[in-house]
């Protein structure tokens, strides 16, 4: 026991207090330089120093008790399943539910109430609403999370954020000043609590989750008339089923539907609809994405568009006024604060790998040019000889633009979409520095299960296998020949609730390899992100099952035979190694810097 040290007993004294309050024996306590974080019941808390000064102390005693309450008070499982999907209501309502878990700890030990104030002075430090000067740039989920905490514990918020929560607290109070007030009755029960946090979070209109709950009944009402009046499309989705498609449309042929997914339910509500276009499209709807699998069709199988008169290609700063793009940046910013070392170490690696393209070589052993060092020794010992020179050469690098083409559909919702847009700020960064020109583009539709374009085709008398159903709608967020500096707040776009919708690839590849064939750099890139194969639930229900995957097989296959464009695909979660020949799938988002940094740097070395 001779080799103990304070810091030993302090951790040992946090472990145990952290297994009391939290009534888990197996709790184990560690000193980390990085971030605190919990997994399970491994905490890790901010090491003190030394001669451990009373405030560090303090912020290590704070976190450990935090996360003990945690493992006390709050079920994981009840808050992902109460939780909402769109990003910045999910950031709130997780700062809610912690400020719930400290409530209740201070409540039944008052002597907490210190700790924790040492650790939350410390997330305000590097929080951006300590240095927010206006209300676009203040984190809504920290704010909200203050606000919430002084209403419900009584205690001050840390004097850093008071001004940064004054830019909104006026707005946050109006909209959801008295569901802040009820959330206090109902502290001990999570799934109340829940409830009333969501629907602040819809009085604050961070979130539609009441609206979705109606809209899914509607559905269900739908469907059951869907069930009694198809008979004039039965026949056309006869001859053309894909028996692999997990939407199992073979099941409309007998009219027994009882027990079909989402998926299906929404495709025998637009077939059996009687024309209103006013029943589609929801913003809160989530489209399928199956990985069908792929079916031969016949070779005169092609593909057309009902209507092309609806789509749109559109600037980012055309769909979202500029104080909403800086806002939704600054949250964008927010969320991924924690992977800026992971972001300098990726932009670094791939600067470091272009450069090395561009690095110069030598002719040695020439009759004139510079003095060679490694041949002092010749010059000294026979002064006379000639080939003691080398002559400097530049490597060839040929001109070259990248064009990052992201996958905007309603699956991409939450962390994959953050990581897109935060990977591809990386990339544009840094390719600039490297002198790569790079374009931004996004694609999605307009609407959810067709839009315009249906609605068109429905008036028209719904002519069997119309094509493509829905209006499409291509984003540019950085053109090629604009600094990175100017459009960076564009990609915050990416992060407001409502854009994603549904993604129909093969058009989209198409418009943004027509861009690249435009451009009059020598070397042309093209890097599709998605999370697997193409879904618009409007064309599908009247079209052959696979119209769209054969679509994007054609434009594919195309591309990478006839085209001078590279083409490269990287999959989230799916796998896209089935159309592209240079393609590559990774199962989480956070691998999607280095994935990318790789792939792009492999072209290179390929030269």
């Amino acid at each position: 026991m001779t080799n103990r040290t304070p810091l030993d007993d302090l951790k040992n004294v946090l472990a145990g207090t952290a297994r009391a309050i939290a009534s888990q024996p197996e709790i184990e306590v560690a000193f980390t330089a990085d971030p605190p974080s919990q997994s399970g019941t491994k905490l890790r808390v901010p090491m003190p120093g030394r001669k451990l000064p009373a405030d560090q102390v303090a912020e290590a005693r704070g976190f450990a008790d935090l996360y003990a309450l945690r493992l006390k008070h709050h079920n994981p499982a009840q808050h992902a399943a109460n939780a909402p999907r769109e990003a910045v209501a999910r950031a709130a309502f997780d700062a809610v539910e912690q400020v719930r878990i400290e409530a209740l700890g201070t409540r039944s030990m008052r002597g907490l109430g210190a700790n924790l104030d040492a650790a939350l002075e410390m997330r305000m430090r590097s929080d951006p609403i300590s240095r927010a000067t206006r209300a676009d740039e203040v984190p809504i989920s920290t704010a909200l999370g203050l606000i919430v905490r002084e209403r419900l514990t009584g205690t001050p918020m840390p004097a850093d954020s008071v001004a940064g929560v004054n830019l909104v607290r006026e707005w946050i109070e109006s909209k959801g000043g008295e569901d802040i007030d009820n959330l206090a009755l109902s502290l001990d029960d999570q799934a109340g609590f829940a409830a009333l946090a969501n629907r602040l979070l819809e009085h604050l209109e961070l979130t539609e989750g009441q609206m979705d709950e109606e809209d899914s009944q509607d559905e269900g009402d739908d469907d059951d008339s869907s069930e009694q009046g198809e008979p004039e499309d039965q026949e056309g989705e006869q001859d053309g089923t894909d028996q692999g498609q997990t939407e199992a449309r073979g099941e409309e042929q007998t009219g027994e539907n009882e027990e079909g997914d989402s998926s299906e339910t929404e495709g025998e509500m637009e077939q059996g609809d009687d024309g209103d276009p006013g029943e589609m499209g929801d913003d809160g709807m989530m489209p399928t994405r199956p990985n069908r699998p792929w079916t031969d069709l016949p070779n005169d199988f092609e593909y057309k568009a009902w209507t092309t008169s609806f789509d749109e290609v559109i600037e980012a700063t055309d769909l979202c006024d500029e104080d909403e793009l800086l806002r939704l940046r600054a949250y964008l910013d927010q969320q991924l604060a924690h992977l800026q070392g992971a972001v300098t170490k990726l932009a670094n690696r791939l600067q470091r790998r272009l450069m090395a393209q561009q690095s110069r070589s030598w002719d040695f052993d020439q009759e004139e040019g510079m003095l060679d060092a490694a041949r002092l020794a010749r010059v000294v010992v026979a002064p006379g000889h000639s080939l003691s020179y080398k002559i400097e050469r530049d490597t060839e690098f040929r001109d070259t633009v990248v064009t990052l083409l992201i996958d905007n559909s309603g699956s991409m919702r939450g962390r994959p979409i953050s990581i897109a847009a935060i990977s591809a700020d990386i990339m544009a960064r840094t390719l600039e520095r490297c002198g790569v020109k790079t374009e931004i583009l996004g694609f999605t539709t307009k609407a959810w299960k067709g839009g315009q374009c249906r609605e068109d085709w429905l008036a028209h008398g719904r002519s069997p296998l119309p094509g493509r159903l829905n209006d499409l709608r291509h984003i540019v967020y950085k053109k090629a020949d604009e600094p990175w500096r100017r459009a960076r707040k564009n990609l915050g776009l990416m992060m407001r609730e409502g854009l994603l919708k549904e993604n129909i690839d093969g058009e989209a590849l198409l418009w943004a390899h027509n861009r690249l064939i435009a451009r009059p750099e020598e070397r042309r890139v093209l890097m599709v992100i998605s999370d697997g194969a193409p879904v618009d639930d409007s064309t599908l229900s009247v079209n052959h099952g696979a119209y769209l995957e054969q679509h994007l097989r054609k434009v594919i296959d195309w591309i990478e035979k006839m085209s001078p464009v590279q083409l490269i695909a990287i999959g989230i979660g799916h796998d896209v190694t089935r159309y592209y020949r240079r393609a590559v799938t990774i199962m989480d988002a956070e691998q999607l810097g280095g994935t990318m940094v790789e792939q792009l740097a492999g072209l290179f070395d390929d030269e």
